[in-house]
């Protein structure tokens, strides 16, 4: 295996089994993982996160876990760069990067690279903020109808940020974003993507039967030790799934099992905007899961088709 073929990339919904996959992978291939996770960089953050367990990491290497503390902010520039040094010295050992994960914007700011964009100006950003939503989605149509089409229109923050850069700018959003991954990106970078999806009604039952575990495992509790270390103050790490629906029940706002089946509905509809925005976004391979020993199966077939004597699947060409 050369340098040149070494990244893998495993990408889809939370819940459909890509850590299971990778850790396989891992395993047969002498690979080492790179968690693609906006919130499994945070220290503490470990039951609703799904971080792997520390058997898990002791069978295959993990890098870009617990890498900041809850009271510390982190976005997807300082992933991107974290992330090309690890992809960097793992490739520098011979050895495969795994990269598995659900965070979209953390897999286009590695792979394309984000460039420079204008910086945040206050004042406009506080203007648009107050203004409804609806009232800005139209601007955003009327103004650049190639990212009114491609973003998530629920979410304000984006539309706001897209909206504050064609107003400071003067020019599309969706025109200068290409120009800045295009001078961010890697030419050197070549990478094997796969998609990983499941059937609607087995990925609901998965997403409920794990959120119903780490209220088992000690989700309210771990949130109340991670408020005490100043979760509460970080803007980001305090809107994590499940750790934010919990910090509502803490403060009386529902009972916990108002806050479990609410839970379950947020994790099923993040994993439906996460099939949408890689479907969309990136080019992969897609492999659908069926049943409990498919990720195993999966990882010996994907081993097979690399290359690896013994597993199943005939050469490395067919991943390409």
């Amino acid at each position: 295996m050369t340098n040149e073929a070494g990244m893998l990339v495993l990408a889809g919904p939370t819940a459909v089994g890509k850590s299971a996959v990778a850790l396989g992978l891992a395993e047969r291939l002498g690979g080492e993982i790179v968690a693609v996770d906006s919130m499994q960089v945070y220290r503490g953050l470990d039951i609703g996160t799904g971080k792997p367990t520390a058997e898990e990491r002791a069978r295959a290497p993990h890098h870009l876990i617990d890498v900041v503390e809850v009271s510390q902010g982190f976005d997807a520039g300082q992933f991107a760069q974290m992330a090309r040094e690890a992809v960097g010295a793992i490739q520098g050992r011979g050895r495969i990067a795994i990269l598995c994960g659900g965070t979209g914007l953390y897999f286009k700011a590695l792979l394309e690279g984000l460039g420079a964009a204008p910086p945040a100006d206050a004042a406009l950003r506080a203007a648009l903020g107050a203004a409804p939503l609806p009232e800005l989605l139209r601007e955003l149509a009327e103004r650049d109808p190639a990212t009114y089409e491609r973003i998530d229109r629920q979410n304000a923050r984006r539309v706001i940020r897209a909206l504050e850069v064609i107003r400071l700018t003067g020019r599309p959003f969706s025109e200068q974003r290409a120009r800045w991954e295009r001078e961010g990106a890697s030419a050197e970078r070549r990478c094997i993507s796969l998609g990983l999806e499941r059937a609607p009604g087995e990925l609901r039952r998965r997403i409920d039967g794990r959120v119903e575990e780490m209220f088992r495992r000690g989700l309210v509790a771990e949130t109340e030790g991670l408020l005490q270390q100043g979760l509460g103050q970080n803007p980001t790490a305090r809107q994590a799934l499940g750790y934010r629906q919990v910090i509502e029940y803490l403060g009386g706002q529902r009972s916990l099992p108002e806050t479990i089946e609410l839970v379950k509905i947020r994790t099923r509809q993040l994993a439906k905007r996460q099939m949408t925005w890689f479907r969309r976004q990136m080019r992969l391979r897609w492999l659908r899961l069926e049943g409990e020993a498919a990720a195993q199966a999966i990882a010996e077939r994907l081993a097979g088709e690399w290359g690896v004597p013994g597993a199943g699947g005939a050469s490395g060409k067919a991943l390409l």
